[in-house]
């Protein structure tokens, strides 16, 4: 019999799972989080708010409804080619779920590679641009 892994709580910080690295130029759009907003500052000051500066490092994005999702096509036009758009959805809701946000993505091209606990009570999807497709 093989050995059991013990499953230990991560020690990284929330800002290091999301791959914030120092000086990125990063966007903020709906998301109101003191925590990560003080994270976030403290690994860079390159962050825009309410509207994506072109060749952003990361994109984090509040998705709060399907109608909203739509605005990933936009959004992946202002990523550098090798960036991420971070999806972020309040957990256990119904009508928006992972499976939702992978879908939208899907559909205008974007593939996901990675879900985070973004906070207690939201979850987060990065997706990005599939490398075959990268400019």
């Amino acid at each position: 019999m093989g050995r059991e892994r013990e499953c230990k709580p991560s020690t990284q910080s929330v800002i290091d799972k999301l791959g914030v690295k120092p000086g990125a130029r990063v966007a903020v759009l709906g998301i109101d989080h003191a925590e990560f907003d003080r994270d976030l500052m403290a690994r860079t000051r390159d962050v825009s708010r309410g509207r994506p500066r072109k060749d952003s490092d990361l994109v984090f994005f509040a998705a709060t409804d399907h109608a909203r999702l739509r605005r990933l096509a936009s959004l992946m036009n202002t990523i550098r080619p090798e960036g991420g758009i971070w999806v972020v959805w309040q957990k256990g809701r119904p009508d928006l779920n992972e499976d939702d946000v992978r879908e939208a993505a899907l559909k205008v091209g974007l593939v996901d590679v990675k879900v985070v606990s973004f906070s207690q009570t939201l979850s987060a999807l990065k997706l990005v641009i599939p490398v075959a497709r990268r400019r």
